[in-house]
């Protein structure tokens, strides 16, 4: 993670992504990069306009946060023009280890669970990890890292980030099984994962605890288990398996995103589990 990607439209609530950002910046080493989008389909005096009164906007942030970052952080902005997302998701590529942070509130953030945001778009688009914040408050350490996992295989691809970052702040990751069935070859296929996983948190040297969670929505057990951890983070892969429940009631993903008060890493499944110790067959 050596660079951290902040979209910014100057809200007060998407500079909470900033000073999110500031955090896992400064525990992870990294850089940290602003990137504002103006809108394309404007006149060239009005987008130059735009640019200039942009780049006066960052120049202030830059100065104003510079002393909350360590010593050595590269502290720097970029303008892009066209989408929102594509302009985020452009600058992210543009670095091999990237992620982005940002508030899913603002210009930039839901208007409600249905219609979509920028914030799930960009998450969509890109295959950088993507951690959001819906909150007006977080935490300025990371101790309780809730991890839920479902059947399919995608769903490990998480771990070693999720491993990589509770190593940096010593947090504790809840491996947490979800279903919303009863069915005994899922519990089981459920506990062969968790073992699997609990086996790579103790090569690691990463502290776990284990739980099983069974509801007819996912997203809300969930969250009201992480909020009983008192967690600072909840994990997810963008796809998961869908009941009929949440099918009706939007993506587990896109649901997670507009409803949690706690912190969401979002991460893009690439078919990469077996190179993490994991066999392709189960």
């Amino acid at each position: 993670m050596k660079i951290i990607i902040v979209p910014l439209d100057f809200s007060p609530e998407s500079l909470q992504g900033l000073d999110l950002a500031i955090v896992y910046a400064n525990a992870f080493k990294a850089n940290l990069q602003l990137v504002h989008v103006i809108k394309n389909y404007d006149s060239a005096t009005k987008r130059k306009s735009k640019t200039e009164w942009a780049m006066e906007k960052l120049e202030d942030i830059l100065r104003n946060y510079r002393d909350k970052l360590f010593q050595d952080c590269e502290f720097s902005y970029k303008v892009r023009e066209g989408k929102i997302s594509d302009g985020v998701v452009g600058q992210a590529e543009a670095f091999d280890d990237s992620m982005v942070i940002c508030s899913t509130h603002g210009e930039s953030g839901f208007t409600n669970l249905f219609m979509g945001s920028n914030a799930y778009r960009i998450i969509q688009a890109t295959q950088r990890p993507v951690l959001s914040i819906t909150a007006d408050k977080f935490n300025n350490d990371v101790k309780t890292i809730v991890m839920p996992i479902d059947i399919t295989k995608e769903t490990r691809e998480k771990v070693p980030l999720v491993a990589h970052i509770a190593k940096t702040f010593g947090a504790t990751v809840h491996i947490v099984k979800v279903t919303s069935s009863t069915n005994e070859g899922i519990h089981n296929k459920l506990r062969l994962y968790s073992r699997q996983l609990r086996h790579y948190f103790d090569e690691q040297g990463v502290k776990w605890e284990k739980s099983l969670l069974v509801g007819d929505n996912i997203t809300d057990i969930t969250i009201d288990y992480a909020e009983t951890v008192e967690a600072d983070l909840i994990a997810i892969m963008t796809e998961q398996t869908s009941t009929l429940a949440n099918m009706l009631l939007g993506s587990y993903a896109q649901q997670m995103l507009h409803s949690s008060p706690i912190p969401v890493l979002s991460v893009t499944p690439k078919g990469l589990y077996h190179t993490f110790g994991f066999d392709a067959a189960g």
